[in-house]
């Protein structure tokens, strides 16, 4: 699926510049930052997840240290 990407001119500038240093189009640089971002929100959810369910596991030892 196509889609546009609309920045700001300063933003334009600073990942032309970042993609001029990496040598690599300025695409390739917006398509490693989306899965970069994508990445860590699923890391950011699983670890959520995980602390979720030890929480519950370990509640009443928990309540009982209290």
């Amino acid at each position: 699926m196509a889609m546009n990407l609309r920045l700001d001119d300063d933003r334009t500038e600073a990942l032309r510049t970042q993609a001029e240093r990496e040598g690599r189009s300025m695409h390739a640089v917006v398509l490693r930052a989306v899965d970069d971002y994508l990445a860590k929100n699923a890391r950011d959810a699983m670890v959520r997840e995980v602390a979720s369910q030890e929480a519950a596991r370990w509640r009443e030892l928990m309540d009982r240290l209290k």
